[in-house]
C-alpha cells in the first residue's frame, strides 16, 4: 500500500477515537484548557496526503485491507467512529475500502493468536488501540505498518526506541498529559470540597506506572488520600471495589487504558452501589 493510503488511515484512527472520546464518559475527557502534548508519530509523513507521488497515481487502484485488533466485542463506538473517519476521508467500506476485524472480547490472552490471524491475512495496516494489542501485533510481524489509536507513553511501553525517532513499524499517537491527572484532582476537589480520599483503580500489567505516581503526588499536594488499588482481569473488579469500600473511599480515578473502556459498564455499576 502507498504510504500515503497509510497515513491517511492512520489519521482516520486517530480523528474517530478523538470523535469517539467526546461522547464518552467524563473520566475520559480532556478537562483542561492547555494543549496536551499528542505524539503522531506519523506526522513526518502528512505531506504526502496533498500530494501522493507519481508512481502511486500510475498504478491501477488496489482496494487497501485494514485489519482492526480491538480490546472489546461489538458494538464498539470506537469502530464506528473510526468507520465515519475513513468515509470523511473518501474511503467507504465494501466499496473502496476493505476492514478485517477481530475482537478480543475483554481477554488479553486471545490478542496474540487475533493478531496472527490478521497478519496471515496479509492486511495492508493494522489499527490497534492499547498497549497490550499494540505489543501483540509488533510481536507478530515487522512489516505491515500498525497504526496505535491511542497509547500512554509508547517509549515507556517499549513500543518505540524514541518519540523523535520511534523506528520500526509501529505508528500513531500516544498521550503524555502528566498534568491532566493533578487538573481532574483539583477540579473534583473543587466539586466535592469534603472529599479526602481517592480510590486510584489500575491494571499493574499496563504502562502506566507513571500516572499512578503523578496521581499520587497530585493527590498529597492536595490534601487528599490516595488509596491505588489494582485490578489484572475482569473478576478481580468485585474484590477491588470491595478494598475500595472497606477504605471508605469517597472518589474513584480512572485512566483511560484499554481495560478501563472495555469493562467501563461493569465499572461503573460497581461504583455507584
Amino acid at each position: 500500500m502507498p504510504l500515503h493510503r497509510v497515513v491517511r488511515i492512520a489519521l482516520a484512527a486517530l480523528v474517530g477515537q478523538a470523535a469517539a472520546r467526546r461522547g464518552r464518559s467524563c473520566f475520559q475527557k480532556y478537562v483542561n484548557g492547555r494543549r496536551t502534548r499528542a505524539v503522531l508519530i506519523a506526522a513526518v509523513a502528512l505531506g504526502l496526503l496533498a500530494a501522493p507521488n507519481a508512481t502511486a497515481a500510475q498504478q491501477p487502484a488496489k482496494t487497501p485491507r485494514v485489519g482492526l485488533l480491538r480490546p472489546g466485542a461489538p458494538p464498539d463506538p470506537y469502530v464506528e467512529a473510526f468507520r465515519q473517519g475513513l468515509r470523511d476521508l473518501g474511503y467507504v467500506e465494501g466499496r473502496t475500502i476493505a476492514l478485517e476485524y477481530r475482537w478480543a472480547e475483554g481477554s488479553p490472552a486471545r490478542l496474540a493468536p487475533l493478531a496472527a490471524e490478521l497478519v496471515q491475512l496479509k492486511v495492508d495496516v493494522i489499527v490497534t488501540q492499547g498497549e497490550q494489542a499494540t505489543r501483540a501485533v509488533k510481536e507478530a510481524t515487522g512489516t505491515i505498518p500498525i497504526v496505535m489509536a491511542t497509547s500512554g507513553d509508547p517509549v515507556e511501553a517499549g513500543l518505540v526506541a524514541s518519540l523523535g525517532h520511534p523506528g520500526g513499524n509501529v505508528t500513531g499517537m500516544g498521550s503524555l498529559v502528566p498534568e491532566l491527572t493533578a487538573k481532574r484532582l483539583q477540579l473534583l476537589k473543587e466539586v466535592v470540597p469534603k472529599v479526602s480520599r481517592v480510590a486510584i483503580l489500575f491494571n499493574p500489567n499496563l504502562s502506566i506506572a507513571l500516572s499512578v505516581k503523578e496521581a499520587q503526588a497530585a493527590a498529597r499536594t492536595l490534601g487528599l488520600r490516595a488509596l491505588p488499588v489494582e485490578v489484572r482481569t475482569p473478576d478481580e473488579l468485585g474484590r477491588a471495589f470491595d478494598t475500595i469500600a472497606k477504605e471508605r473511599a469517597q472518589a474513584l480515578l480512572l485512566f483511560g487504558d484499554p481495560f478501563t473502556v472495555t469493562h467501563e459498564g461493569r465499572i461503573l455499576d460497581l461504583a455507584v452501589k
